[in-house]
């Protein structure tokens, strides 16, 4: 019997395997949550998929988004990265992940760690959504428009609730699986 998955995956194989091991699993490594802020950034005007296939040729070109390093990024650095074809070569896009890696250091340096800080509007447990057709999906919340205008206000870029919303889906932080998805079922029993 096939499992039942989320509309949105649909069948290409990359997008099925991101949404069956990755996709609203809880995430607490600073790198991997620094890495899925910049790749929901570099999404906006283009589809998931897009980046998805693009995601390793990120965390080379990245330095596996370390924010340390991703910090002291040149002027030379940027410049290289724009003719990276492996990657998406948006100077704003490039320049938000420079930016918003020092906005990380000093999160880090307040809060202890991203996690901490990220973690803590949803009191370090997830949302579970009970979403049972499409129409019920969100693109926003009260807390995505709060982590938003936070982060801006720390200096980021790229960072609109829409954005913070795929965000939080993406790590965890919400659980927007469809009810009768086989993900959101395991999530329900802890298995994330």
């Amino acid at each position: 019997m096939d499992k039942i998955r989320c509309f949105w995956c649909g069948e290409t194989p990359i997008y099925v395997d991101y949404h069956d091991k990755e996709w609203g699993r809880t995430l607490h490594d600073d790198n991997r949550l620094f890495e899925m802020l910049i790749l929901e950034g570099a999404q906006a005007g283009l589809s998931w998929l897009t980046i998805l296939k693009k995601r390793d040729n990120y965390r080379a070109a990245f330095d596996k988004f370390d924010p340390a390093k991703v910090a002291r990024y040149d002027q030379a650095k940027i410049e290289e990265l724009l003719q990276n074809p492996g990657i998406v070569r948006n100077r704003l896009k490039i320049n938000a992940a420079v930016t918003n890696a020092k906005a990380v250091l000093r999160i880090q340096e307040e809060f202890g760690s991203l996690d901490k800080f990220l973690w803590s509007y949803v009191d370090n447990r997830p949302i579970v959504n009970h979403i049972e057709k499409q129409g019920e999906f969100l693109v926003t919340s009260d807390i995505s428009d709060r982590i938003s205008k936070d982060l801006k206000k720390r200096g980021m870029k790229f960072v609109g609730s829409t954005i913070i919303y795929a965000f939080m889906q993406a790590v965890g932080m919400v659980n927007d699986h469809f009810v009768d998805c086989f993900v959101y079922e395991e999530l329900a029993g802890g298995q994330n």
